[in-house]
């Protein structure tokens, strides 16, 4: 790992993101948590547009454990592997209206279909403020890129460099804005890079667009 550049690295985002905040629309618990889990491999602006019919007719858990599979796949069915997230939707319900709500418990979250490490990061980040990197395809790419962790890194490496690299107290804060800088700036292709601050330190910049 080169040089800790965080204090530069937060000192941009605050600037860039100083009120980031999770993109998915909820009200209640159960919503973020299934929206983060429809998310997978698809936009939040998608899931925003197939869940907000969804949440305002079934206002409930047990609202929503009335539908059929099928049902859900209705109104679901614009976004990427709409079966397989129904019948996730359809189990997560049935398990949260035996308790409730959503507990803050990783591996009570960790055990529902469709929810893995990330997915219950970013929920407990949010409903509980419990400091977690949740790393996303946004975040696994810009850490690479400036330089915190490095190609053969993979997710869970990348998580325990981040939580290294970053004081916890700032790990919830800065995590939403590196998917907001990754989303909005440092994009897959064609990153904003003329006008981007940090490409002083960032490695993608010196290899591929300064030379």
């Amino acid at each position: 790992m080169e040089m800790n550049n965080s204090k530069e690295i937060i000192n941009e985002l605050d600037r860039l993101f100083e009120d980031a905040r999770c993109e998915l629309n909820y009200k209640k618990d159960y919503e973020l948590l299934l929206s983060v889990m429809l998310s997978a491999q698809t936009t939040d602006k998608s899931v925003n547009l197939v869940t907000k019919d969804l949440y305002e007719k079934y206002d409930t858990l047990e609202k929503l454990n009335e539908l059929s599979i099928d049902e859900i796949s209705n109104y679901i069915r614009r976004i990427g592997f709409f079966r397989t997230k129904s019948k996730n939707f359809k189990e997560i319900v049935s398990r949260l209206l035996e308790i409730g709500y959503v507990p803050n418990d990783r591996e009570f979250l960790e055990s529902l279909p469709g929810v893995g490490r990330k997915t219950a990061s970013v929920v407990l980040g949010h409903l509980y403020n419990t400091p977690n990197f949740a790393v996303d395809t946004h975040v696994y790419r810009v850490s690479k890129r400036l330089g915190i962790t490095t190609m053969k890194d993979d997710v869970l490496k990348t998580e325990k460099k981040l939580k290294k690299y970053f004081n916890p107290e700032s790990w919830n804060r800065v995590n939403s804005q590196l998917v907001l800088f990754g989303r909005y700036v440092c994009t897959s292709k064609k990153p904003n890079c003329t006008d981007c601050n940090l490409k002083g330190i960032c490695k993608y910049y010196k290899k591929n667009i300064r030379n």
